[in-house]
């Protein structure tokens, strides 16, 4: 049981550990590309209004929508690519 205990616990700490690793690496990446950091919360907001709009902006709400997302979506790949190649040169 003790030693059940000990992975269990070693298993939760080397979680964490990695865990808070990725977020401070990601934010790290947030403070070398602001302008794509504040793209992304853009368009996030974009896309919030636009499903929250009661117009449907002449019919290109849906694709708009739905290539914002894309658009999210690849910023977000481009930045993990970049903080995985950073981190690789730090090790």
């Amino acid at each position: 049981m003790k030693k059940l205990l000990t992975i269990l616990l070693a298993v939760v700490f080397l979680t964490t550990t990695a865990f808070v690793y990725v977020q401070q690496n990601k934010h790290t990446e947030a403070a070398k590309h602001p302008r794509i950091e504040t793209a992304i919360r853009e368009l996030e907001s974009a896309i919030d209004y636009m499903e929250k709009a009661p117009d449907d902006f002449g019919g290109y709400k849906a694709q708009a929508i739905a290539d914002s997302r894309k658009a999210v979506a690849s910023l977000k790949q481009a930045m993990n690519y970049r903080a995985k190649v950073d981190n690789a040169k730090i090790k």
